[in-house]
């Protein structure tokens, strides 16, 4: 985790999958528990696969930060981009396909 601003950033590699997603799922929360959060940004640029356990880590970190912040992902390549796309999670969580911009569009 770094902060960029008053950005949160979480950095995820390797794969999300069944064996992984509790571990993603308790770092998420452990960034939640305790500080607010004006803006987390969960970087996916080193995730080479994500199932579907995966997105619903990431819809349900979004559903608790959106009520008082805001939440976006960075997926830049088909292992990321591709099942939020397939899904229609595109069109409900805000993903970007670079860090930079990611930071630029929720840091205000």
């Amino acid at each position: 985790m770094k902060h960029a601003g008053s950005v949160t950033v979480v950095a995820v590699r390797g794969e999300i999958d069944l064996a992984t997603a509790p571990h993603l799922s308790r770092s998420l929360d452990s960034v939640l528990t305790g500080s607010r959060i004006d803006a987390l940004v969960v970087d996916l640029s080193g995730v080479t696969f994500l199932a579907s356990v995966g997105l619903t880590v990431l819809v349900e970190i979004s559903g608790r930060v959106t009520p008082f912040g805001t939440f976006a992902v960075v997926a830049d390549g088909p292992a990321t981009r591709r099942p939020l796309t397939i899904t229609g999670l595109d069109r409900t969580i805000t993903v970007f396909t670079d860090l930079d911009s990611a930071i630029d569009a929720v840091d205000s």
